[in-house]
This record gives C-alpha cells, sequence and structure tokens, in this order.
C-alpha cells in the first residue's frame, strides 16, 4: 500500500498550484484547509466519510456541513478540490494534504514552521527573542509554533523540519545519564 504522503502529495500540490496562480491568499488556504483536517481527523466523521450507505453527494453535504463557514461562503476552487476528493475516495487524506500544502507555501515563501517546546510558558518577548536567534540559525523566516510540556523540567526543545535542537534539562539529563552508562 502506498504512503499516504504519497497518494496526498499531487492533491496538495495542485491545490497550491491552483491558490498560487489564482493569487489568493495561501495562509487563508492553509487555515482553511486546517480547519478542514481537524474535522476529518474526527473519528466520527472518519466513520461517516467511509459508510457505504451513503453517496458521494450525501457524504460532501455531511461534511460541508461540519466545516464552520457556510459552504457558500467557500471559494469555488475549495469546494470543487472537496467534491474531487470526495468522488475520488480520497477525502481522509485531508490532514496529509495539509500538511503539505503548509510546506509547499512555506518553502514558497522562504519561511519555515517552528514547534518551539517549553517547560514554562514563555512572554511574547521570549519567543520573539528565540525565534530571532532561530532564523540566524537556520537562514529562514520562522513562523513559531509554542506548546507547553512540564516533563522537560527546563529550557526548550525546537524543531524546524527535520532539525531538533534540545536544550532541554530533560534531553540534557538523557545526555548524561547515556555517558554515566557507556
Amino acid at each position: 500500500m502506498a504512503e499516504l504522503s504519497t497518494v496526498a502529495r499531487p492533491y496538495a500540490e495542485a491545490l497550491f498550484a491552483a491558490a498560487r496562480d489564482g493569487k489568493a491568499d495561501l495562509q487563508a488556504w492553509a487555515d482553511l484547509l486546517g480547519q478542514m483536517a481537524q474535522v476529518v481527523a474526527n473519528s466520527d466523521v472518519r466513520e461517516a466519510m467511509s459508510d457505504p450507505r451513503l453517496d458521494d453527494g450525501q457524504r460532501l453535504q455531511v461534511f460541508l456541513g461540519l466545516i464552520q463557514r457556510p459552504s457558500d461562503q467557500l471559494p469555488p476552487a475549495v469546494l470543487n478540490f472537496v467534491d474531487l476528493l470526495m468522488r475520488n475516495g480520497r477525502i481522509l487524506l485531508l490532514p496529509n494534504i495539509s500538511v503539505l500544502f503548509t510546506g509547499l507555501m512555506n518553502r514558497h515563501e522562504g519561511t519555515a514552521q517552528a514547534e518551539i517546546t517549553s517547560a514554562f510558558e514563555l512572554a511574547e518577548t521570549q519567543v520573539a527573542d528565540l525565534v530571532s536567534a532561530l532564523e540566524v540559525k537556520f537562514g529562514l523566516k520562522l513562523r513559531p509554533h509554542v506548546t507547553v510540556d512540564p516533563s522537560l523540567i527546563g529550557g526548550v526543545r525546537v524543531a524546524v523540519g527535520d532539525q531538533v535542537l534540545d536544550t532541554s534539562v530533560q534531553a540534557q539529563l538523557a545526555r548524561m545519564r547515556d555517558t554515566l552508562a557507556a
């Protein structure tokens, strides 16, 4: 069976090309895709989208009814895209498509998502200082997403793409344990 991201990639690339060529607000499209991906991630919705008793039209109406915007406020390209996914039995790929679309948008804009995990709540100035230092290190404009994980004990863990910088106390203790055990 093909990897889900392999199957989702052509859809994400086609949607990105349509949004970019249509001079659309790429961030608005990414946000809308993220919202639709959250809807599809719900186990009840996944079950309904796989229910053989519903035809594609009924599934489409159920899905559009769950999105927080009325379908008449959705861009026609998005409606066509969702309809295409529904007809091809690929609606459950929306979470993968959303991630790939965001990656394409970030690459196009020369930006990247920075997943910052801190042991404690960070003030906006601390986040801004950290992001500016990380932008110099990575050579990219970063979009921070900050979460709190008290198990880190102290410090931060930053993931940008496939690179991880872990300066947490938890990681330092693990390195010390590994050194002592060797």
